[in-house]
């Protein structure tokens, strides 16, 4: 039975004008990347911001420019921790339509666990096999040495999916710790409102998936939006901030269920339709079919 979750945000047509504008200052900044090659980070971070912006006035992604938000962000995402596993030397990066050439960076903040599940979202997001491979590469050690502050379930998440991708037998265990350790009398950092009704829903809508268990999922994937809408309008901050616009996570493990021709019964504004079911794209700079 096809279910509808509203969301708790109207678009607002009046800002049109200003995701433009945030879309025109990100090609520019895009465009000195290779000679200010610092503004990786800065880069990344603006595009994220512009991809919920665009949520705002276009919460299906029907519009050609939502899609290349979201390809520019698995681009940057990408380039981000790829540049982050190299200690010497340069490499040529796609973003935005035109090859970049992008020095190594190392282990850096900026390239830590959390930003590098959402990375990993967007490119399954815009079904980007190589990109989704190239990360699950990336070695833990890489995020472990960012310096960020962390609840440890993070690591285990990553672990869980970089196993999943790649096949490796550690998945099963890495996800059991990934539950274990984001119990929130555990995983203490984040808060216990952010574990329960943002953090932990991914994982337990991933477990569904793997299951391939259509019921255990749907009724996963309604709670999963539901404790998303909690969480994002327990104050009238929070209901104002485009952060909560759409939950990324959720909305990458339903695209992986839709692939994986696991039912998706559920409508809403927090899962964009032609994002769940790759309609919106207008170029050719993603990859193929996920599917593992």
């Amino acid at each position: 039975m096809r279910v509808f979750v509203p969301g708790h945000s109207e678009p607002r047509p009046t800002s049109a004008a200003w995701v433009d504008e945030l879309a025109e200052d990100l090609v520019e900044d895009l465009d000195s990347l290779s000679s200010a090659p610092r503004k990786l980070r800065s880069a990344w971070k603006d595009a994220t911001f512009n991809v919920n912006a665009r949520f705002g006035v276009d919460p299906q992604a029907a519009e050609p420019g939502s899609w290349e938000a979201v390809v520019t962000a698995a681009q940057l995402g990408s380039a981000l921790f790829r540049t982050a596993g190299m200690t010497e030397g340069t490499t040529e990066v796609r973003i935005h339509h035109a090859m970049r050439t992008l020095p190594a960076a190392g282990p850096s903040w900026d390239a830590n666990a959390e930003a590098w599940i959402e990375g990993f979202w967007y490119a399954v997001i815009t079904r980007d096999q190589p990109k989704m491979t190239e990360l699950c590469e990336l070695p833990l050690d890489v995020l472990r040495a960012s310096g960020a502050d962390h609840d440890d379930y993070l690591y285990h998440w990553v672990a869980a999916l970089q196993a999943y991708w790649l096949k490796r037998p550690e998945l099963v265990p890495e996800l059991t710790l990934a539950f274990q350790r984001s119990h929130p009398d555990v995983a203490v950092i984040a808060g216990r409102d952010y574990i329960q009704q943002v953090a932990y829903p991914p994982i337990n809508l991933f477990y569904k998936f793997l299951q391939k268990d259509e019921e255990g999922f749907h009724a996963a994937l309604v709670e999963a939006l539901e404790l998303h809408k909690r969480y994002w309008t327990a104050t009238p901050e929070r209901a104002d901030d485009i952060d909560g616009l759409v939950p990324i996570g959720v909305l990458a493990v339903a695209c992986l269920a839709y692939d994986g021709g696991v039912p998706v019964e559920v409508e809403s504004p927090y899962l964009p339709e032609h994002l769940l079911k790759r309609s919106g794209r207008s170029g050719s700079e993603n990859g193929g079919r996920s599917g593992g």
